[in-house]
């Protein structure tokens, strides 16, 4: 296997088979590539439909950037105990300058941290990909959907129980 290969992780489907029609979940969007952000959104949200979860216990928040989705996870735990998880959707892409590492590295701690904080999952759903192409390939392009790995991964963790 080619080190350089693109992963392409397309075919991941959740195979827990728990009842999740209790489940309550925020999916917190960045409005920053939209373009990206609500592809994303959309394969998140089918893969939670399909697996039990009932829409009306599926909550969106958006906030303006991927920076900010740290903060809008936090801000729907806190508002909403009930809820079991969180995913985070967003899309950080490499520019010119070092802006990008240091966006991508605080959305990756204060994400998990804020999961750490709750004792719930919470899922990094970002892509750093260094061109618009990329982000394009992993948002329902040939790579699939990484809105839909990020909602298989919640799905998985909140049947650790």
């Amino acid at each position: 296997m080619s080190v350089n290969k693109p992963h392409d992780l397309s075919q991941i489907r959740y195979e827990g088979g728990k009842d999740h029609l209790a489940s309550k979940v925020a999916i917190v969007v960045s409005k920053w590539n939209t373009e990206i952000t609500e592809t994303l959104f959309q394969g998140a949200k089918d893969v939670l439909i399909a697996a039990g979860v009932n829409p009306n216990f599926i909550q969106r928040v958006d906030v303006p950037g991927s920076y900010e989705l740290p903060m809008g996870a936090d801000h729907a735990l806190k508002n909403q105990p009930e809820l079991d998880g969180v995913i985070c959707l967003g899309c950080v892409i490499q520019g010119e300058t070092r802006h990008f590492e240091f966006i991508s590295d605080a959305v990756a701690q204060g994400i998990m941290r804020v999961g750490l904080d709750y004792h719930k999952p919470v899922i990094f759903g970002v892509l750093t990909p260094d061109t618009d192409q990329q982000a394009k390939d992993r948002a329902g392009g040939k790579y699939g959907n990484k809105g839909e790995e990020a909602a298989v991964a919640l799905l998985e963790m909140l049947d650790l129980g």
